[in-house]
């Protein structure tokens, strides 16, 4: 398997965590398996988060309150964290917290 393009945004205040860039074009290296979003989101965690991981992820997820949308579906239909990604995927992590 080659590379992996897909393309990773952030907004709703996510994109503070991600040096206030919101979109992302990415080739994810080859591996032996498929690339899950669970895997993503460790790989997110250890080349594109600047600071602050608790704000993005919590145990082998994202935290609550951060949505999670692949080509504009939310993931909770598509296998959250099990879901196998595609060449060319778009996937979106929106902050829903605010503070106050």
């Amino acid at each position: 398997m080659s590379v992996l393009p897909i393309v990773i945004e952030f907004g709703g205040g996510a994109e503070l965590l991600f040096d206030n860039k919101k979109k992302h074009t990415v080739e994810l290296p080859a591996k032996d398996k498929s690339w899950i979003i669970g895997d993503l989101l460790f790989w997110i965690k250890d080349n594109l988060l600047k600071e602050r991981p608790e704000l993005f992820l919590q145990d082998d997820s994202v935290r609550p309150g951060i949505l999670v949308l692949v080509n504009d579906v939310d993931w909770e239909i598509m296998d959250t964290v099990n879901y196998k990604i595609e060449p060319n995927d778009r996937i979106v992590f929106i902050s829903t917290l605010h503070g106050g």
